[in-house]
């Protein structure tokens, strides 16, 4: 189909030369001048927008100064305040400590105040009958265990409560034990050997005793001077003679220079006795003392009223029953444990929380038990 149309010469060709248009209405030159006020307008748009964002960029760099300006201001009072805040949080940890401090206090006051009226008057109870035991174990002082014993029991009649009379009834039973033991005043018997100490120097011996003067009968009023005469010459007569009755068929003689010895010697029986006395040594202390006596009675002159109240001392302390058995309390300390042991004491008959009821807290606890112990 292409073969069949013809060719045609080009539009220029068939075109006079004498109708050819000039060069600036050329399309070319139209166009170029188009393209070259294009470029000349995009030039100025250009360096406008150009202008515009040296403007914008120098007023953002001008803003961003002022942000950090602004920001260093603010870091430098953050600053600050941390150091505040820090110095505010050392002090509430100082709180902190202070209050877990009072807290541990508080809870120890809560299980203080939370014991109840029976665990208060039992170790009340079980320091008697320890005071009790220890003075008859060590200081073997009956009277200061009864008296710790009747101070337990009247403690627990105080408060009477029907799970206490197996306890009641061993104090009872120790106390009757007690009471049925010989009473030994032990510092009053000590107190005597020591003054007997300090007597044994001034007691004089068998053979330092002076004869006794015979008993004059009475003198008459005014006697004659025939018969004052024949008196001065008696009494003078009867003091180349004596005769005198001894008790005792052998007198013990002692030469001056032993009788130092002897007073020594008995002295450090004494001491022994009471040495005896003082550690419940029953046997001991009464040889020591009949073993004293036996001496004053051989070698002092038993005439004399100070060694006859000696001798008579002596034979009273050695009846002192020192040395005898003394109880343990073993009955009232095992009612003790046994009651101590029971799982439920409440002082006011209070019964356990159920399982599933809801319990107070312990320091609310704490602020209403606290006025309530005041007893």
């Amino acid at each position: 189909m292409s073969s069949d149309i013809p060719n045609l010469p080009p539009i220029e060709t068939l075109r006079p030369a004498s109708e050819s248009p000039p060069s600036w209405r050329r399309p070319s030159a139209i166009i170029a001048a188009l393209a070259l006020a294009l470029l000349g307008w995009q030039w100025v748009e250009t360096r406008s927008r150009l202008a515009d964002l040296q403007e914008e960029l120098a007023r953002r760099l001008s803003d961003g100064d002022s942000v950090a300006k602004e920001s260093r201001t603010l870091a430098k009072q953050a600053q600050e305040s941390l150091q505040d805040l820090q110095g505010k949080v050392g002090a509430l940890e100082a709180r902190l400590a202070e209050s877990q401090g009072q807290q541990v206090a508080l809870e120890a006051m809560y299980q203080e105040f939370s014991r109840s009226r029976d665990d208060r008057v039992l170790a009340e109870v079980e320091q008697a009958v320890v005071i009790a035991v220890q003075q008859l174990q060590l200081a073997g002082n009956v009277q200061a265990a009864l008296f710790a014993l009747q101070t337990a029991d009247a403690r627990l009649g105080s408060v009477e409560r029907p799970q206490w009379l197996p306890l009641r009834k061993a104090i009872a039973g120790d106390l009757d034990t007690l009471k049925a033991l010989p009473q030994v005043d032990s510092a009053g018997i000590a107190l005597k050997l020591e003054t007997l100490i300090g007597r044994l120097d001034s007691l004089p011996l068998a053979f330092e005793a002076k004869p006794r003067a015979a008993a004059h009968a009475a003198e008459q009023a005014e006697p004659s001077w025939a018969k004052r005469l024949l008196l001065e010459f008696w009494n003078e007569f009867s003091q180349l003679v004596r005769v005198e009755r001894m008790d005792r068929p052998d007198p013990a003689l002692l030469a001056p220079s032993n009788a130092v010895f002897l007073r020594e010697n008995l002295k450090l029986r004494i001491m022994n006795a009471r040495l005896a006395l003082l550690s419940r040594d029953g046997n001991t202390f009464r040889e020591d003392v009949r073993i004293c006596a036996d001496w004053l009675e051989r070698y002092f002159d038993v005439h004399n009223a100070a060694v006859a109240a000696a001798l008579a001392d002596l034979v009273d302390i050695q009846k002192t029953p020192v040395g005898v058995d003394l109880p343990n309390l073993q009955a009232t300390q095992t009612a003790l444990r046994s009651l101590q042991a029971l799982p439920s004491r409440r002082a006011d008959g209070a019964v356990a929380p159920a399982s599933g009821a809801p319990t107070a807290p312990a320091p609310a606890a704490v602020r209403h038990a606290a006025p309530a112990t005041k007893n």
